[in-house]
C-alpha cells in the first residue's frame, strides 16, 4: 500500500519539479487481485500493483497533461518536461478556473485491512462452492471474484493535500443451461458483506426457471425490475445528463425540467460520496470535497453534479465531481459525474411486487444498451439472463429476450412500488458504485425479439 508520508513525499517532488508552473498532481495506487472461472473450474488468478501519476502543470491560460507509473527520479523529470511540452503545444483556455485551494476532508471509514489482503485461497474457497452448486444442477457457471485496495492522493501548488484509501471487493456469476442464464452480482468495501454462496443460488434459481423459453409479441407490459436493472437505469441517466457538462451544452436530460416531477413521488436519487454504505470518496480528483446533491427528490428534478470547469461556466460552486483521470476517455468527455449513486429503497419485497401483478414482465438484467436520444434518455437494448411472464401474481413461463426503445426518464415516471432490499454494485470503470433497489413499473416498451 502506498502510504499517505509516502504520497506526500512523491507527490512534492513531482511539485518541486514544475518549479513556478502552477501544477497539480494525482497519484492512485492501485492493489487488486482477481479470481476468474468458468465451466464450473477456476481457470485464472491474477493480481496488479500499480502506482500512475498525472500531472496537469499550467503555463499561463495552456495546459499540459501527461502520466506515468515510473517513479524514480529520470522518469519524474520526464514526466514534467512532457506536461511542459504538451502545454507549449495547446491552446489556451481562458475558462480553466485554476487549480483548487486547500480545503478540508471529513473522514470517512472505507478501507477493511481483511478485504485488502484477501487471499486467492479465500476467493478460491467461496468460488468452489458455487462452481459445487452448478455442477450438482448440471449448469455451468462462469465469473470472477475480486478484491483488494485503491489509494487516491491529490496534491497542487496551493499547498492542498488529500489522501483516501479504500478496500473493495465485487463477486459475480452468470449461470448458464443450454437455452438459459441467470446472474448475481454484489459489491462492497468489505469482503465480509458478500455472500458468494447465496448470490450463486440466486443465479441458479433463475437459470433453471428459465429453461424453455417461450416467444411473447413484443409490447408494453407492467414490469418487475432486479436492482441490477435498476443500475443501468441509473447508469445511462448518470451518464448522458447528471453533470454539469451535459446541462450547459443542452443535450441533458435535465434541461428544461429543473423543479419539475417528472418521475414518480417515490423516486429519490442522490450522489454522496460521504455514506459508507456505498463507496466512499470524500474528494475528488480536483482536491473538492463532495457533497451530497439531490439529483431527484419526490419525482421533482434538481442538481446536477459540478466539477471546477463547469461550476464557472454555470456561476456555481463544484459539488466535488471531477471524473478521475484514470476514468475511460469518452467518461473524460462526458465531463463531471456521479460516482457514489443512491436510489432510495421503499417498502416492497420482489415477491410482493411479484404477486400483485396480473400481468406482466419480471426482468433481471439489461444489457448492451445504447442512448437513441440524450434529451429524454431514449435508450434501446435487450434483455438478458432472464425474463419471466408473471400471471395472477406468480411465474407462469420463461420468455426469450426482448429488444426495447424506451424513454428511462418516463420509465421512472411510471413507477409503483421500489423495493426495500437493495444492492451496492461496483462498476468496471473503478470505484463508480451505486446502490440500487428493485422497481415494479406499470408500463415499459419492446419493440422487438432477439434471436
Amino acid at each position: 500500500m502506498l502510504e499517505q508520508d509516502q504520497a506526500r513525499e512523491l507527490s512534492q517532488k513531482v511539485l518541486m519539479r514544475c518549479g513556478k508552473d502552477p501544477a497539480e498532481v494525482v497519484i492512485i495506487h492501485v492493489d487488486h487481485a482477481l479470481t476468474r472461472f468458468a465451466n464450473n473450474t477456476i481457470h485464472q488468478n491474477v493480481s496488479e500493483l500499480n502506482n500512475t501519476i498525472y500531472l496537469r502543470l499550467l503555463q499561463g491560460k495552456r495546459k499540459g497533461m501527461a502520466s506515468s507509473n515510473r517513479l524514480d527520479d529520470s522518469a519524474l523529470d520526464e514526466l514534467v518536461a512532457r506536461a511542459r511540452a504538451n502545454a507549449g503545444a495547446s491552446p489556451e483556455d481562458p475558462g480553466f478556473p485554476g487549480f483548487s485551494e486547500r480545503s478540508s476532508y471529513e473522514s470517512v471509514p472505507a478501507y477493511d485491512q481483511r478485504t485488502a489482503s484477501f487471499s486467492p485461497q479465500a476467493r478460491a474457497d467461496q468460488v468452489a462452492i458455487l462452481c459445487r452448486l452448478a455442477n450438482e444442477k448440471n449448469l455451468n457457471a462462469s465469473g470472477a471474484f475480486s478484491s483488494g485496495a485503491n489509494a487516491f492522493c491529490i496534491a497542487n501548488s496551493h499547498e492542498l493535500f488529500a489522501y483516501h484509501v479504500i478496500s473493495e471487493a465485487d463477486f459475480q456469476t452468470v449461470v448458464m443451461s443450454g437455452d438459459s442464464s441467470g446472474r448475481a452480482q454484489a459489491s462492497s468495501w468489505k469482503a465480509a458483506d458478500l455472500d458468494p454462496e447465496s448470490l450463486g443460488r440466486e443465479a441458479i434459481k433463475k437459470a433453471e426457471l428459465g429453461r424453455n423459453p417461450q416467444e411473447v409479441e413484443p409490447g408494453n407490459f407492467p414490469v418487475i425490475l432486479d436492482p441490477y436493472v435498476t443500475d443501468d437505469l441509473l447508469d445511462m441517466l448518470n451518464l448522458y445528463g447528471m453533470g454539469g457538462q451535459a446541462v450547459l451544452d443542452g443535450r441533458s436530460w435535465m434541461n428544461d425540467r429543473f423543479d419539475k416531477q417528472v418521475m414518480s413521488s417515490e423516486v429519490n436519487i442522490w450522489d454522496d460520496g460521504n455514506d459508507p454504505k456505498g463507496m466512499p470518496m470524500p474528494f475528488d480528483t480536483e482536491g473538492v470535497p463532495k457533497q451530497r446533491v439531490e439529483i431527484v427528490s419526490r419525482g421533482v428534478v434538481k442538481g446536477p453534479v459540478h466539477d471546477r470547469s463547469t461550476a464557472e461556466k454555470a456561476g456555481a460552486e463544484s459539488t466535488g465531481h471531477a471524473v478521475p483521470p484514470h476514468f475511460p476517455s469518452f467518461m473524460q468527455t462526458i465531463g463531471p459525474s456521479g460516482l457514489n449513486l443512491f436510489m432510495e429503497p421503499g417498502e416492497a419485497s420482489l415477491e410482493e411486487m411479484i404477486s400483485g401483478t396480473r400481468k406482466g414482465l419480471y426482468i433481471t438484467r439489461f444489457w448492451y444498451t445504447r442512448l437513441v436520444h440524450p434529451r429524454d434518455c431514449v435508450v434501446t437494448g435487450m434483455t438478458r439472463d432472464g425474463v419471466y411472464m408473471v400471471e395472477q401474481g406468480e411465474i407462469a413461463y420463461p420468455v426469450k429476450n426482448l429488444r426495447f426503445t424506451q424513454s428511462y426518464v418516463d420509465a421512472l415516471a411510471n413507477v409503483e412500488s421500489i423495493g426495500k432490499d437493495y444492492r451496492l454494485l461496483k462498476s468496471e470503470y473503478g470505484s463508480y458504485a451505486k446502490y440500487v433497489p428493485a422497481l415494479k413499473l406499470s408500463g415499459f416498451n419492446f419493440t422487438g425479439v432477439t434471436v
